[in-house]
């Protein structure tokens, strides 16, 4: 004779039951099991002191030399795989004999944040004297009869009588 199977009832294994009851035995836990869409580019974490990027190496198929040139010209430098084999599974399987994480036309790529740092000071620097300039160059134009308000800030209004 057949044994027979011992199972729970149907009401019992229906998804929407067991997310219902998650919810009502232990809110702060079906917090946690929020579900969400999955990133395009998946981005470990970088070791201390480096940054990580992915770089363009190429646009649809065709070599984008200038860009990733400069890339490595400004201090960045290719991560090998072996620093990340998780990332295995989502790396082209044209680039796996690479050695490099490569996704579509990307390439991860690593800088010292010392550098990123740097950086960014220059462009800070270059936006302050820019502002600079264009305040200087509109001063000029001031006459004592007709004063210029260099005001940076901006005022929005709603509804009527404003």
């Amino acid at each position: 004779m057949a044994e027979q199977v011992v199972r729970a009832p149907r009401e019992a294994q229906a998804r929407d039951t067991e997310i219902r009851g998650l919810q009502e035995r232990d809110p702060e836990q079906f917090r946690k099991y929020q579900w969400k869409p999955s990133e395009a580019l998946p981005m470990p974490v970088a070791p201390p002191g480096w940054h990580y990027r992915f770089v363009r190496r190429s646009i649809r198929g065709e070599e984008d030399v200038g860009n990733f040139g400069r890339y490595m010209r400004e201090g960045w430098v290719t991560v090998p795989l072996a620093d990340h084999p998780e990332l295995a599974t989502s790396v082209d399987v044209n680039a796996k004999n690479s050695g490099l994480i490569q996704i579509g036309d990307l390439i991860l790529c690593k800088i010292a944040k010392e550098v990123v740092a740097a950086r960014q000071q220059y462009f800070e620097n270059m936006n302050a004297r820019q502002m600079e300039a264009v305040d200087n160059n509109l001063m000029r134009e001031n006459d004592p009869r007709m004063p210029l308000f260099n005001s940076r800030e901006s005022k929005v209004a709603f509804g009527k009588g404003s």
